[in-house]
């Protein structure tokens, strides 16, 4: 799409403006996430949701007819500044659950993301230049010869139409305001015909019960020291798995004489695959049960843990294939089994242990990420600051998917421009990604074990002191 904008002076410059395009979104996010979280704790969370729908609809259709550069870059910019729902969406979560099926509901949330990701990457692939790639169907429709990019988005629009219309008819608000008590004197007047029956009715006090919007905490109030802690440790860690996300396709696309793989593009996307398939299994049945025997705390240190040997251990796959080769063209004119056999062998150990290594990374980053959902909604004091808890979370996150893949790729095209030893070769990257994770596994033992127990259900708050 960018090298159809003729904007890159050079094939090489197509990166570059590539990234542009994509770090656009969540850079706009980051900068209004806050406000629309506290918007929906003031206002709720359904309408919040729909104006995140109504802007993803028109950011869409925007980027579809778009013809330059700068035109697809603002769409994204829009795109971005309108995202608040992923944030507000977790507070739904945490509001229509409770303590027995909350940690299902929070692990369904990536879940639903990885599938977005995959079908939305799929759905661009497969629908782009539809003239071009379906002439039968798409080749007499002038809009798409002009629009090249323009049925994928209406695709995407269709799903966010749905989304919607499911939301105005069927989605009932789930911030719901909790009743306050006022006490307030009425005095009867003297003269009222009741006076004569009784001097005490003009003393006399009634309890009424009107709904009161509770006074929301201060910034200040709301980030306390276990809140920093939680924040800084979900920061740590994951700029460290945006970092790997970033190396990993890398690393399995170089030469071997690069410390990579040599993979095709099938063999990667095959790889992340199989990853893919595990997570839902890890998300929908493995972690319920763990967090019900551990907690939410001890699941995310032991995803971090795993997470460590895991990052430290992939590098290594490029050295262990590059001496099977060697082994297999020294030893192939004395072996009794045939080169073909040889090889075969080689790239089936090679792959055992890459789907192996990959199973435990996906398995490490669901306990994790999913842990730290649940631990954010765990913060919130009361149900009507869920949206700033979990607004503050995805301004963590976002900042890392700004800095983990421009950090990943800087690095390793640092490290395999240069011919230091370990740790500073190849693996210097993977190396970045373990310490950063440690770090953030020592930060965590910090945080109480409180964090286990959703504080916004034991904790109500008593508005009557604040009229």
């Amino acid at each position: 799409m960018v090298a159809d904008f003729n904007v890159a002076k050079s094939p090489k410059d197509i990166a570059f403006y590539a990234s542009l395009l994509a770090a656009a979104f969540p850079i706009c996010q980051m900068m209004t996430i806050m406000y629309w979280s506290r918007l929906s704790d003031r206002i709720g969370r359904r309408p919040v949701l729909m104006i995140g729908l109504l802007g993803y609809l028109v950011s869409f259709l925007m980027f579809g007819i778009c013809r330059s550069f700068y035109w697809a870059l603002f769409a994204r910019c829009i795109n971005g500044l309108l995202a608040g729902n992923v944030a507000v969406i977790k507070s739904v979560f945490a509001e229509i659950s409770d303590d027995t099926n909350r940690p299902r509901m929070m692990a369904l949330l990536p879940l639903m993301w990885n599938l977005g990701s995959v079908g939305g990457a799929a759905i661009g692939g497969i629908f782009a230049d539809p003239t071009h790639q379906y002439p039968r169907i798409f080749g007499h429709m002038e809009i798409f010869r002009v629009f090249p990019y323009l049925l994928p988005c209406l695709i995407g629009c269709s799903i966010t139409v749905f989304g919607l219309v499911m939301g105005i008819f069927k989605m009932e608000e789930t911030l719901v305001r909790e009743p306050a008590s006022r006490t307030m004197d009425i005095r009867m007047s003297p003269t009222s015909p009741s006076s004569s029956t009784s001097t005490l009715a003009t003393e006399s006090t009634q309890l009424l019960t009107e709904p009161v919007q509770p006074k929301q905490r201060s910034m200040r109030e709301l980030l306390t020291p276990t809140v920093v802690r939680v924040m800084a440790t979900n920061v740590v860690m994951g700029l460290g798995v945006a970092m790997s996300d970033q190396a990993y396709p890398i690393f399995a696309a170089s030469d071997l004489s690069d410390g990579g793989l040599g993979f095709a593009a099938r063999g990667i996307g095959f790889s992340l695959a199989v990853s893919g398939v595990a997570v839902m299994y890890l998300q929908l049945v493995a972690y319920p049960k763990l967090e019900r025997k551990y907690g939410a705390l001890d699941c995310y240190q032991r995803g971090q843990r795993m997470l460590i040997p895991v990052y430290l251990a992939i590098p290594f796959l490029s050295l262990l294939t590059s001496r099977l080769e060697e082994s297999i063209d020294a030893n192939t004119h004395v072996s009794t089994l045939p080169s073909w056999m040889s090889h075969v062998l080689g790239e089936y150990t090679l792959w055992l242990l890459l789907v192996l290594l990959l199973l435990a990374r996906s398995t490490g980053t669901v306990l994790a990420f999913t842990s730290i959902n649940l631990l954010t909604v765990n913060l919130a004091p009361s149900k009507s600051e869920l949206g700033f808890m979990n607004g503050t979370q995805q301004l963590a996150m976002t900042t890392t998917r700004i800095a983990g893949p421009i950090m990943a790729g800087v690095i390793w095209t640092w490290s395999i421009k240069h011919s230091f030893p370990y740790p500073f070769n190849s693996h210097m990257v993977w190396v970045l990604c373990a310490a950063l994770t440690a770090l953030s596994l020592r930060m965590s033992h910090k945080i109480p074990e409180s964090v286990n127990t959703f504080a916004a259900g034991n904790n109500k708050r008593d508005t009557a002191d604040d009229v």
